[in-house]
């Protein structure tokens, strides 16, 4: 075990004396090393990662890539925030910091394009609220990325700090950014945009289009929440569940396939479901989605997450989206459970804001029935259930836990 410590404490402490350890400066470390190191040459196709899905939606899945599927995304993460506007993408006076796990998907890739193009890079070590607003003001961070969780953690510590951010740059992933949550983020001065993959695609897919600026800003928030147009080198269609192609008409929904150069080719471990990622020469991500013309795509549901009642299909992220704009909602997820009558009815699991303690489930439940009155909703859409929680069952890396609250409360 090499312990890296970068305030000089010493680790024997919390190691044992027989564990190796590096006490010093990461910096002090690399001088201590040779510059003349080569490495020994070697194939592009050989495997340079390997990680577990956050499993989700079933078991934790092995998947890995290869030195090139990791070269060939770093220069499309490149490409793409290049490309966009200024005050939206990354530019090489950015300084950068990752509120993602660095074992969550390489940290989303962007270590490696931060380095590639020689941006400043902070790195917080602990997910820690507090240390985290304090390095954000202190080393001028501009861009960062992570989950919904982790954006709801910033803003209520900005809250009890009377932080503003001053335009710091956020792509959310992992779990759908809601309009209430980028409505709060921009109040404090958050530029969110949405980021789509998955662990299986390393991560990066769809990113949001160029923000119209001349829209209002309800117009604006509903274009970053959207998942956005694949970026360079992704080929993006709907499949039905015959595997037969449906149209790009902004109304029709299917499973989102992909193609790119960096997906996982398998499972380790793991050929049988392999198989099914791969059928039909495309890689199935197991989510639904409605596609314009222009190739614009919004995620409706997971296939394993949309809620089926009488017939129909209700989707939980549209819900939750609608439900987040109620000021009292600091976090929500949307669940199907049984129903004798209907097979399953929607189930609000909410958390309240501390400022909002006294709002009752009728209030909240009032934004879906005006979404119905609006045509934005079926009217079977709207839940009649709603259970208030101190806290949302999350994975390791903050996302929802489905899984885990259909077997609770399912």
């Amino acid at each position: 075990m090499i312990w890296l410590d970068d305030n000089g404490i010493t680790a024997e402490s919390v190691l044992d004396t027989n564990s190796k350890h590096v006490v010093g400066e990461y910096e002090a470390l690399l001088a201590s090393a040779s510059d003349e190191f080569e490495f020994a040459d070697f194939d592009e196709n050989t495997v340079a990662t390997t990680f577990y899905t956050s499993g989700t939606t079933g078991n934790p899945k092995g998947v890995f890539f290869t030195h090139r599927q990791l070269v060939l995304h770093s220069l499309t993460l490149v490409a793409t925030f290049a490309m966009m506007p200024e005050g939206q993408g990354v530019s090489f006076n950015d300084v950068y910091m990752p509120a993602t796990p660095m074992f969550h998907v390489h940290a989303w890739g962007m270590p490696y394009t931060s380095t590639m193009c020689g941006l400043k890079q902070v790195y917080p070590g602990r997910y820690i609220p507090e240390l985290m607003v304090n390095l954000i003001k202190q080393e001028g961070v501009t861009f960062t990325h992570g989950v919904p969780t982790v954006l709801q953690m910033l803003l209520q510590q900005a809250e009890v700090s009377d932080t503003h951010f001053d335009g710091l740059k956020m792509t959310i992933g992992g779990s759908k950014l809601t309009e209430g949550l980028a409505k709060a983020g921009m109040a404090r001065g958050i530029k969110c945009v949405t980021g789509y993959g998955m662990s299986e695609t390393a991560p990066l897919l769809c990113t949001t289009d160029v923000i119209d600026t001349s829209l209002s800003e309800d117009e604006q928030i509903s274009q970053r929440c959207k998942t956005g147009k694949p970026v360079l080198m992704v080929d993006v269609q709907l499949w039905s569940d015959n595997n037969e192609l449906v149209p790009a008409d902004g109304e029709s929904t299917g499973e989102l396939v992909v193609r790119t150069p960096w997906l996982t080719q398998s499972y380790f471990k793991n050929e049988d479901k392999g198989n099914e990622l791969w059928q039909g020469g495309y890689l199935h991500t197991g989510d639904i989605a409605k596609m314009d013309a222009d190739g614009t795509v919004q995620i409706t549901d997971r296939l394993k997450d949309v809620i089926k009642s009488g017939g129909e299909w209700i989707s939980s992220l549209e819900l939750e989206t609608i439900l987040s704009l109620h000021p009292s909602v600091a976090d929500i997820a949307v669940i199907g459970v049984e129903d004798e009558q209907w097979g399953e009815r929607p189930l609000a699991l909410v958390v309240k804001k501390a400022t909002h303690a006294e709002t009752e489930a009728e209030e909240i439940r009032a934004l879906a029935e005006q979404a119905v009155e609006r045509g934005l909703l079926p009217s079977y859409g709207v839940p009649k259930q709603f259970k208030f929680l101190d806290e949302l069952p999350k994975t390791s890396v903050g996302k929802h836990d489905k899984k885990v609250m259909r077997t609770m409360f399912g």
